[in-house]
């Protein structure tokens, strides 16, 4: 699994970049073929400071990409939900790509 962590407009300290490594190690707990992981990390210049914090992710697993986003005024908790919607579309998309077909119940001829 190659990761990637990369700030926009911010520095990604060791301390930072541990955290965001502990909470997407879960992923790779769930789901073991993950390819590749994307984090981008970026302080947005705007005015109201609610949701100035984001995370951005994408993960290549086999066959597909997953996207998914969070905001918040703490980058700690951006991370958080960040994971937490990831760790949701993972097991969503483990769930489907598993085998459901059972086989047929055989009739007996009398």
């Amino acid at each position: 699994m190659n990761l990637t962590i990369s700030g926009h407009h911010l520095d990604i300290t060791p301390a930072l970049r541990s955290y965001v490594t502990t909470k997407l190690d879960r992923i790779s707990r769930h789901f073991d073929q993950v390819v590749d992981i994307k984090v981008l990390l970026t302080v947005d210049k705007i005015k109201e400071k609610d949701h100035r914090q984001k995370a951005e992710c994408n993960i290549h697993v086999k066959g597909k990409d997953i996207f998914a986003e969070s905001t918040h005024a703490d980058l700690y908790a951006a991370v958080d939900e960040l994971a937490d919607k990831l760790d949701r579309q993972v097991l969503r998309y483990k769930d489907k790509a598993q085998d459901h077909h059972h086989e047929s119940v055989k009739r007996e001829l009398q």
